[in-house]
């Protein structure tokens, strides 16, 4: 029985394949927001426009504040 081993260009564009379709996915999910920031917070501030944060925490909980305390240095 004959073996079916990729070798050579098969490989490579096997390969090359696994790598692109890689690329591919990860470029809309992480690559472009990282890219156009502008567009992302401009959504962001359109669909959060009417969410007031001190309402929607859980366990009346204050809103995140720096647990360090860190002054303010003019």
């Amino acid at each position: 029985m004959a073996s079916n081993r990729l070798k050579g260009w098969k490989y490579v564009l096997f390969m090359a394949g696994i790598v692109g379709s890689i690329g591919a996915a990860t470029y809309p999910i992480i690559i472009r927001p990282m890219l156009y920031t502008e567009e992302y917070k401009r959504i962001q501030a359109i669909t959060r426009k009417n969410i007031k944060q001190e309402e929607i925490q859980p366990g009346n909980m204050k809103i995140w504040s720096d647990p360090f305390g860190r002054d303010k240095k003019s």
